[in-house]
């Protein structure tokens, strides 16, 4: 990865945790802003930019499907915005994953 591509994926890590501790403090954006000594405009910015990336390149979104252990013995189940459901086994490593992910990704559910 490029020095470029490590930095601007750094700022996104960051402004995502600034955006979420933003959205728990229950302050108004002008006010969590001034506190923290952060531009108002950038803030916003950094929003618009993180929510278009998010639903621009998502293949799938999150969702539980049960609280309870016995039934949860695939370990985690992605729901694909098709409605097919993907199910990870508990131990799978993390090459298989990124592949099984990355497939995903590029063909149309």
């Amino acid at each position: 990865m490029t020095r470029s591509k490590n930095q601007n994926l750094e700022k996104s890590r960051n402004w995502r945790k600034v955006i979420r501790e933003a959205s728990r403090s229950g302050l108004p954006i002008r006010e969590f802003c001034r506190r923290r000594r952060l531009k108002e405009r950038q803030f916003y910015l950094w929003q618009r930019r993180l929510k278009e990336s998010r639903t621009d390149h998502s293949p799938a979104a999150f969702a539980l499907v049960s609280e309870e252990p016995e039934e949860m013995t695939s370990g985690i189940e992605l729901v694909l915005r098709s409605g097919t459901r993907l199910r990870i086994g508990r131990g799978v490593d993390e090459a298989t994953l990124r592949t099984v992910l990355a497939a995903v990704d590029r063909e149309p559910c």
